[in-house]
């Protein structure tokens, strides 16, 4: 088996280094990143100028491009050998509840579901790096468990790690996508030329954080792991809107 392992803070990254280490004597692993910080980048593609593989001094590829861009890469064509399975992170950072529609370390495990094994994104609740080998222990242990895990074709694997000693980990509990509330209004401001301009502000307060969510579960402790699917039909919604359409036309 082998691992392509990406991330959305660059290739350059301390979570991107700890996931390899991590997971290096457990598989053969291809490591491709951007090469600059591409958080929040979400799914998108480079589509209007080439991207440009760099091989640095420790073996990982560097893309100017976003981090699907690297996995698509790395499925399509840039590697050697075929690739098993996606593993993405560890991200330095919380990517709970809506956050997985804007993460690029979440899109990059999206960019493995054509894959037969599941993919794998991991993220650290802290941008500090005091228990990022917590992070690594969780995502060598699961990557390790996966064989022994029988799921749907497409599903990915959205992980959160408190930032806590692993002594102080409870354990993992299974959870749904908690739900932020509307973030606060951008920040106008002026840049030197004298042209407005605006910070985005930060992400919503918590909304659903209740018992179940993965808001919760790293909330009290434990590491949080959410099965996500590509399909985002609303199927409950579809009578409702069928019999609408018929008094459309």
């Amino acid at each position: 088996m082998r691992i392509l392992i990406a991330n959305d803070d660059g290739v350059t990254a301390p979570g991107l280094s700890a996931l390899h280490a991590a997971l290096r004597d457990y598989a053969p692993c291809s490591i491709i990143a951007p090469e600059n910080d591409c958080s929040g980048t979400s799914s998108s593609m480079t589509l209007d100028r080439p991207l440009h593989p760099q091989t640095l001094s420790n073996g990982y590829i560097s893309i100017n491009g976003t981090p699907t861009d690297c996995v698509h890469l790395g499925l399509n064509g840039l590697l050697d050998e075929p690739v098993d399975m996606v593993v993405s992170g560890i991200n330095l950072g919380a990517n709970l509840g809506d956050d997985v529609l804007y993460s690029g370390t979440v899109a990059a495990a999206l960019e493995g579901r054509f894959l037969q094994k599941p993919s794998f994104a991991f993220s650290l609740m802290s941008r500090k790096l005091d228990h990022l080998d917590s992070a690594a222990w969780f995502a060598r242990r699961l990557i390790e468990a996966h064989a022994e895990l029988k799921v749907a074709p497409r599903t990915v694997f959205n992980v959160n790690v408190p930032d806590l000693p692993l002594a102080h980990i409870k354990g993992i509990k299974l959870t749904r996508l908690g739900h932020r509330a509307r973030a606060a209004a951008p920040v106008l401001t002026v840049n030197p030329r004298g042209k407005k301009c605006y910070w985005l502000a930060a992400v919503g307060e918590v909304e659903d954080g209740e018992e179940g969510t993965d808001f919760h579960a790293v909330a009290q402790g434990y590491v949080s792991i959410t099965p996500l699917q590509l399909d985002r039909t609303f199927h409950p919604q579809m009578d409702e809107v069928k019999h609408w359409l018929e008094d459309v036309l």
